[in-house]
């Protein structure tokens, strides 16, 4: 079984990156690079709420907030988009370090509200200092400019981006995987245990939440310079609850199903969209909870689940029962 797992990891990451670079050729190119944002955003919430255990209703101030950052910086500095991106990134770490501070000392829907109302300030502050940030207007004509190449083409500067997006997914598998990444996981399951065992809890949980903040701003900056434009709409709360839904869907504690669950969310807003339809969380909404009923794990969760349970019984010889057996033990029950 672990040969398998072995065997079957480098196709899975060379299947994801497949996908990641035939995108824009199966959806429109400015709907691709929106999934690979939304990708990114989710995994970095999944970071916080799958392996430490801590759900954040205030990650659209990072997104948000490295949204008007990097627009800021391309537009008034002249420099090159990635280096307007990185330093989106850059504020987003450095906000979320007195948040954070303020904010990982509680737990459950406390922590949740608290950075709620944090990410409620950021919009209040967004929306009234309109002389930096457009207020309601927003930031426009954020330039897509390369060392003085404008790639305005949203094919060809889908894969300019696409490297931010796969640096991001990266280095959150690399977070999850490392020894650092197992005592965030010991931390979520038991966090007084953890603490007996000498690690500083509240220290681990705060280098967490910076990391997570950093690999939103990344994908909130690159949404920004994809779409020309940073609105209110990124530092508003229903974004970070659209980050959350994107990770139940997909399951939570996978990080493969955050890029399942924005693919799947996006793609129906943009039909839906399309098509006319108004009421967009309505169906959205009525997904969700079928998803949450059906599959407890997730899309992602569920079908991992399913496939470890199916690969243990071929391992161990025990047959997997047919129909006729599962109804007949369910007759006899």
């Amino acid at each position: 079984m672990i040969l398998s797992k072995l065997a079957g990891r480098p196709v899975l990451l060379a299947a994801g990156l497949f996908a990641a670079l035939a995108l824009p050729w199966m959806v429109y190119p400015p709907v691709a690079l929106d999934i690979a944002c939304w990708a990114l955003f989710a995994a970095a919430v999944d970071l916080l709420l799958g392996f430490t255990g801590l759900l954040s209703f205030g990650h659209a101030a990072f997104w948000g907030g490295s949204a008007y950052c990097t627009g800021l910086i391309a537009l008034h500095s002249g420099l090159p988009f990635p280096l307007a991106i990185l330093g989106g990134a850059v504020f987003a770490a450095v906000l979320a370090l007195p948040i954070g501070f303020l904010s990982v000392r509680l737990r459950g829907i406390y922590f949740a509200m608290v950075t709620l109302a944090f990410a409620q300030m950021v919009y209040f502050v967004a929306n009234q200092w309109r002389d930096v940030t457009g207020g309601e207007n927003g930031l426009q004509g954020i330039p897509r400019e390369l060392f003085g190449v404008d790639l305005s083409d949203p094919f060809f500067f889908y894969y300019a981006g696409l490297p931010f997006v796969l640096f991001g997914l990266f280095a959150a598998w690399r977070i999850v995987r490392s020894p650092f990444g197992r005592v965030l996981v010991s931390i979520r399951d038991n966090p007084a245990r953890a603490r007996a065992l000498g690690y500083p809890v509240d220290r681990y949980k705060l280098l967490a939440f910076v990391l997570s903040a950093a690999l939103s701003g990344i994908a909130g900056g690159l949404f920004a310079i994809s779409h020309g434009f940073a609105s209110l709409q990124e530092v508003y709360w229903t974004t970070s609850g659209q980050a959350v839904m994107m990770v139940v869907l997909g399951g939570i504690g996978t990080l493969w199903g955050a890029a399942v669950g924005a693919a799947l969310v996006v793609q129906l807003h943009d039909y839906l969209a399309t098509a006319g339809f108004q009421e967009i969380g309505i169906v959205t909404g009525s997904i969700f909870i079928v998803v949450v009923l059906l599959f407890r794990r997730g899309i992602w969760g569920t079908a991992r689940h399913f496939w470890g349970v199916r690969a243990s019984r071929r391992s161990s010889g025990t047959p997997t029962p047919s129909t006729s057996e599962r109804e007949a033990v369910k007759a006899r029950t």
